[in-house]
């Protein structure tokens, strides 16, 4: 590393890769969310899309095992392809739960409507962080690379780069803070969507979190009731 090198902050330069422990956990806990929801809220068959989603992520992780750096055409649609999967299913969980209420049909137990919703709610956070951290700079291999100097999301480090650690640069977790910060205070918090795509995106995360936790609520005291 020259002199010059020493005064670029790592989220600006060529890095050796991000972990891939963090989205495959990420992962992991979307499908498991899924196995444990009631049949109604996936496709049917309802083992279909857990089975594919695995099948993509053992993919990307014998392509990919450790570090993601590898910048290859094929595996960055298969990591949109999961991530394009995830969201699809979430969307659908969604339109059956919001309908559900809005129809009468949904159980009348308080008890299995709240956690339904709180699945639902908690797999559309880790979807939403899982597409800031795919689609940022270009996604996370094209990060290590630093194909792409602008940022799509302002994190604080990179304003107040004297209060970080040199080595910093965001990973998985800081996204999923994002995603969740988002999906509970409606609006940015410490973190700002710079480009236009990144702005629309959580403008609907903000607006299906709004419904969900609104519709859900309101349905279960209903019920109480």
């Amino acid at each position: 590393m020259t002199d010059s090198d020493d005064d670029v902050p790592a989220w600006q330069r060529r890095t050796a890769g991000e972990s891939r422990v963090g989205a495959s956990v990420a992962v992991l806990s979307i499908v498991t969310l899924q196995v444990m929801l009631p049949n109604q809220f996936l496709p049917q068959p309802a083992w279909l899309l857990p089975l594919f989603e695995v099948v993509l992520l053992v993919v990307l992780l014998v392509a990919n095992p450790i570090r993601i750096n590898r910048e290859e055409t094929w595996l960055r649609w298969a990591g949109l392809g999961l991530c394009a999967v995830l969201a699809l299913a979430a969307a659908w969980s969604v339109v059956r739960l919001v309908g559900g209420i809005i129809d009468g049909t949904l159980s009348d137990e308080p008890a299995k409507l709240l956690a339904s919703g709180g699945a639902i709610w908690l797999t559309n956070v880790v979807v939403f962080g899982l597409g800031y951290w795919e689609f940022d700079r270009g996604g996370p291999a094209a990060r290590a690379h630093a194909r792409k100097p602008l940022p799509d999301f302002l994190f604080v480090q990179m304003q107040n780069p004297e209060l970080s650690r040199p080595d910093w640069e965001p990973q998985f977790m800081d996204y999923l803070y994002l995603s969740f910060t988002n999906a509970t205070a409606f609006s940015p918090t410490d973190v700002m969507p710079m480009s236009r795509w990144a702005k629309a995106l959580m403008m609907a995360q903000s607006a299906i979190s709004l419904v969900l936790a609104a519709m859900v609520i309101a349905r279960a005291i209903n019920v109480l009731h």
